[in-house]
Parts: structure tokens; sequence; C-alpha cells
């Protein structure tokens, strides 16, 4: 049989007014529509037109959004992903959601709900949340330190598949005539101990359709990246230069490989965000356009946050010393990996403090590219055929149009050129990024032949 040729997956990331930080203040976004659910819908619907794989959305359990300043993103994503879900029939649904401040088992039951709601088209973000304000809104003292946080994110992860695990794919009998319902020797507990915590199972409902919700990462730090080496399916990440998504992707196929996986069941999903425009030159302005509506107070708190550096001593207009982010690391050895995009900004291209904040404004440290759409497409078709990325997180500068231009115009490009699909070859987010339906572990083992 002749393998299918390899195609790009392509997720909208969502970002209520877009990516850009002064989206919200653009005439053509719509600041005043982030609390509509119809809003929302009316993206899910043009992504699905397009044939993307997914929506996505970041999420964290504390405001760290300047208000002041920028337009907050406030639904919780899971509820809102289930209403984009009844406005769609294909298009896969990717919430975050924060191992450090959630429960296991509640946790599993918001994403196996999803999956069964939507058909197959859920997918969990795992993070660990990496900000400290959120741990006052849960009533601890302090924020788990990173390493303490990835140890309770293992046993967390582990326990939430192994529930999700836990009713084999035919325990459903429905013998109405015999009044069983299912084989309970077919529903299983987990019994799961771990330091941190403590799972009996088993879980309240069926396996979903595709088996378990596919399991998304973000975290691109040394832990991060051996976490999802062990146990992502899709990992979105942020990179400004080819080199260095080559770097990373040929490291976590390796990370994968080393823990017995298929690197090809890994999809290595970089972060773009593109204006477009009909010539280059329209496209630069447009992104100067935006850049010329932000705010630098709003620009400095979010450098800060990114990289937990400070550089309110210097001018606006007074180049930023390179060794302010000395041992900032690099992509294969990294603690801190927004840290070392940013450091590898200022050293290149030796920006103007101003000239930081607005190459960080327009997607927070992930690559922002202006060109015409042939640009855009040709920049995807190499980083994809390069070795640096299976597809692409896309994250419109401004919401809704950012996405339509994409849409409308480098979406056909990239199926003309045979690198995206024209349809839909499959109805679950599974299906969508070409990986396998997982048994269920308390599954028995196939018989031998012979």
């Amino acid at each position: 049989m002749v393998n299918a040729p390899r195609q790009l997956s392509l997720n909208a990331f969502i970002y209520p007014s877009g990516h850009h930080e002064a989206a919200w203040r653009h005439p053509d976004s719509r600041p005043d529509r982030i609390y509509d659910v119809t809003y929302y819908q009316e993206i899910g619907r043009t992504a699905e037109a397009a044939k993307l794989d997914a929506v996505f959305f970041a999420d964290g359990p504390a405001l760290r959004t300047d208000v002041r300043h920028n337009a907050a993103p406030g639904l919780e994503p899971i509820t809102l992903l289930t209403a984009i879900a009844s406005a769609t029939t294909h298009l896969g649904l990717i919430a975050t959601a924060s191992t450090t401040y959630y429960e296991p088992y509640n946790l599993a039951r918001l994403f196996s709900s999803l999956d069964h709601i939507s058909g197959g088209r859920a997918g969990w973000n795992i993070v660990t949340t990496g900000t400290d304000v959120a741990a006052a809104n849960f009533g601890l003292d302090r924020h788990p330190d990173h390493r303490e946080r990835y140890a309770r994110a293992r046993e967390f992860v582990d326990a939430v598949v192994a529930l999700w695990d836990s009713w084999e794919d035919d325990a459903i009998v429905l013998d109405r005539a015999a009044g069983i319902y299912a084989d309970a020797d077919k529903i299983h507990p987990i019994d799961f101990v771990g330091e941190y915590l403590r799972v009996r199972g088993p879980f309240s409902s069926a396996r979903t359709p595709q088996g378990r919700p596919v399991l998304v990462q973000a975290g691109a730090s040394n832990e991060g990246r051996a976490f999802a080496g062990r146990y992502a399916e899709a990992i979105f990440t942020a990179h400004q230069r080819l080199s260095d998504a080559q770097a990373f992707y040929a490291d976590i196929k390796a990370k994968a490989a080393e823990y017995g996986r298929d690197a090809g069941e890994v999809r290595i999903l970089p972060g773009i965000s593109p204006f477009i425009a009909d010539t280059e030159s329209a496209a630069r302005r447009l992104e100067r356009e935006f850049n010329e509506l932000t705010v630098p107070e709003y620009g400095l708190k979010q450098l800060e946050s990114i990289t937990g550096t400070s550089l309110r001593g210097y001018a606006l207009d007074e180049v930023v010393p390179v060794e302010v982010f000395a041992g900032a690391g690099d992509v294969t050895d990294n603690a801190r990996s927004r840290l070392q995009v940013v450091a590898g900004i200022v050293e290149r291209e030796r920006p103007t403090l101003r000239g930081l904040l607005h190459r960080l404004a327009g997607a927070r440290g992930h690559r922002v590219i202006a060109g015409t759409p042939e640009q855009i497409a040709d920049t995807i078709e190499e980083w994809f055929t390069h070795g640096a990325a299976d597809g692409f997180n896309v994250m419109p500068p401004w919401y809704p149009g950012g996405l339509e231009v994409f849409t409308s115009t480098v979406v056909p490009i990239l199926q003309e050129r045979g690198l995206f699909r024209t349809e839909y070859s499959g109805t679950t987010l599974r299906d969508h990024f070409g990986l396998a339906r997982p048994a269920s572990r308390f599954a028995p083992e196939p018989a031998s032949v012979g």
C-alpha cells in the first residue's frame, strides 16, 4: 500500500481580540464581543470551512492581563468549546487546563464529556501554570516550584489516562432482554497512588469516541520537553528561526523515541502570527499600524511576565544590552524557553527597547511574519519540509478578520500545493492529526496467531 503524502496540521489559536496586544484598539477587531458565545461559534465555523484541524484556547487560573491596557480573555475554555461543538461538526476542540490547580477526576470528567458531546474532537493542552498569582486563588501560600509542578503533572496525566481507560471499549452490553447494561468485569478501579495524588476509580463514564482525548503540551523548558517526549501527541512551541525550530523538532522526536514511542505520532506545531496583504510593503504597513497602537507600560509588564526580567531602567529608544539576558541557554538546553526566545532576538537584532516591545507585541515571542499570501505559504512550506514543523498554530494578529484573511488566501495556496487537505478524511481530532486511537490499558491482549 502506498503511504499518503504527509500533510500539514493547522490550528486556529483563539485569543479573543487577536494575538497582537493592541488588537482590541484596532477598528477591525471586536473586543465588544469577547463574552458573546456566537462570536466564537462564528470563528469556529470559519476555521471548519477552511478544514483546519482544530481551534485552541489558552487559559490560566488567574488574571494575568493588565486589563487597564488590554481586553482580558475571561471565559472558561472547556465550557466555551462545548458551545463551539454545537455549531460545528468536524473541527477539533483543544482547551488548556492546569495539572496544578485541578484534581484528576474532575478534569477527566470535563474532557471526557467534551469528547462525547463533540463526537470525538477534544484535546487537552496540559500545563502546570507558570504564574505565582494563581496560588492565592486556591487558598495556597505559595505556587509550587518548577520541579514539583512537573512531578505532580506526571502523576496527574497517568491518573487521568488510567481513568479514561478504566472502561474497556466493549464494557457497555445494552442487553435489554437480560436486564444488563454493562459488564462490570470490564470496568476497573485504577488504584493510583503517587507522591502527590491518590485516585481509586473506576471512572464514571464509558470510553470516549477517541478512546482518550488528544494530549497536547506547550512547555519547552528542559522539564517540559522531557514531559512532551513521554506524553504529548501534539506540541505547541515558539521559535523565531528555522534552525532553532529544527533543533527543537529533532530533540522532541528523539525524546519520544527514548520513551518507546513512535516519533511520527507526535505533532510539533510552532506558532505563527501573519500580517497578510497583497504586497509585502502593505503587510509591513499593517504591522506598523498595529505596533503604533501599543502602550509601552503594557509591553513592559508583558516582557517581565515572559522573561522575569525588568527593563524599566532603560529608555525606550535605547538599545537593549545583550548582557541583560546572559545565561538564557539555547533551544536544546533551556530551563526557561520563552526567555531564550527573547534573548535570541536581542542578540541577533540588537533592538531598542521600543523595538523589542514591538517585536513581542505581535504574539508574545511566537513568530510574526508580514507578507503576501504566497510568502506566508512559502514560510509554512519551508518549515514543514525542512524538519522544523508538522504544522502550525495560527495566531491571527486580530479577530475575526485576521483568521478570515488567512483561511481565504493562504489556505488555498497550501491546498493547491498538496500540503493541506481540501476535505476532512475523518471526524475526530485524532483523525485530523493522523493519530491512532489508543487501546485501553485494561483491554485483553490479542490472541497470538500460529
